[in-house]
């Protein structure tokens, strides 16, 4: 091989233009092959696709990092449920435990109520074997009761309205054997009915307004009589001042200071023997006598005494004709009042209910004997 090399050495210009010409087609070659590089499309997927995968990297980064967050914002939310969940389960659990007691509690009143309405059906049981004995206890009280308002009070309507309580005990009973008693029963009835009605409360009333009203009759003695205008004095009032004359003028005048003059002194008629004057205090006294009178007769009308309640109204009526002015609305409305109220009969004859009374204790005595 030395030999070999030996034999052709190397010309050196030559050889420095050969390498001059084999580098300058390598440069060439070289920048023609990095110009074709960029050329090339698969180049620009695989940037593409890199761009791609770490836009995809960013986003999924994003992604874990809100779903993380979501995450502990449930597992927080959870953990705060999780907590009301066994607040709410300790509190139904104490719930429970009072139910639980009340429950108990129902169960003994249930227990008790149950007793109780044992009790109750057999003193039921005791009653409807003597309803009969109550029957006629609430029909003898009744009948009682209307005797009673017969002979202290004079109340027809209350004795009426008591039996009618017995009957319709009697008659809800529907025993066989107090047929007898509801027919003594309805004669008492018919009777009571068959009586005048007083209207008690009305008269009573009547009597309460009079009493009112006593304050506001007028005295005879403080009657004036009606005066009557002069016509030429309103003639000669109606003209105007300029047309009335100087000698009319005086004429007017003198007829004024006559008039003035004359009211000074009044001269009354008064139609009875003598004019009954009462100072200050006697009517003061008058008028409370008068309503002591009315008092007296609205008492006796309740009391049924016919006589002291005519005697009563009598001297009323007297007294407001002589003392008090006749001429007046009010006083001739409460003689007309007491003349009607005179003409009342408040005290008829009241039957007894002896036969309803002996009827009952009959019926009474045959149940005891049975």
């Amino acid at each position: 091989m030395n030999e070999t090399v030996d034999q052709h050495p190397p010309r050196t210009e030559d050889s420095g233009s050969s390498v001059a010409e084999a580098a300058v087609p390598a440069a060439q070659v070289t920048d023609k092959t990095s110009y074709g590089g960029w050329k090339n499309p698969w180049l620009f997927i695989a940037l593409i696709a890199l761009g791609l995968a770490g836009w995809q990297w960013v986003e999924t980064r994003m992604r874990l990092a809100d779903t993380q967050q979501e995450l502990a914002r449930r597992l927080s939310e959870s953990d705060t449920v999780a907590k009301e969940s066994r607040a709410l389960s300790r509190q139904a659990q104490e719930q429970f435990s009072v139910l639980q007691g009340k429950f108990g509690e129902l169960e003994g009143k249930i227990a008790e109520s149950q007793s109780q309405q044992a009790a109750l059906e057999t003193l039921y049981q005791e009653v409807a074997r003597s309803r009969d004995e109550w029957a006629l206890a609430e029909v003898e009280q009744s009948v009682t009761l209307a005797a009673q308002q017969l002979q202290l009070a004079g109340n027809v309507q209350g004795a009426v309205l008591a039996l009618q309580t017995a009957e319709a005990r009697l008659a809800g009973s529907g025993r066989p054997q107090f047929v007898g008693l509801r027919k003594v029963l309805g004669r008492d009835l018919d009777r009571l009915r068959a009586l005048p009605q007083l209207d008690l409360t009305g008269t009573s009333a009547h009597l309460e307004s009079l009493i009112a009203a006593v304050d506001t009759f007028p005295l005879a003695v403080a009657a004036h009589p009606p005066v009557e205008a002069d016509e030429k004095t309103k003639a000669a009032a109606e003209m105007p001042a300029a047309s009335i004359s100087t000698q009319a003028f005086w004429r007017q005048l003198a007829f004024e200071f006559w008039s003035e003059l004359r009211s000074l002194v009044r001269i009354q008629r008064f139609d009875r023997d003598e004019p009954i004057l009462l100072a200050p205090g006697q009517e003061f006294f008058l008028r409370e006598n008068l309503k002591l009178r009315l008092l007296n007769s609205r008492l006796a009308l309740l009391a049924h005494e016919e006589r002291i309640y005519r005697n009563e109204l009598k001297q009323a009526q007297l007294w407001i004709a002589r003392y008090f002015d006749p001429a007046d609305k009010s006083v001739q409305a409460a003689l007309a009042a007491l003349k009607q109220l005179s003409s009342t009969e408040i005290n008829s004859e009241l039957p007894s209910l002896n036969e309803s009374l002996s009827a009952v204790k009959n019926i009474k005595l045959g149940k005891e004997r049975q």
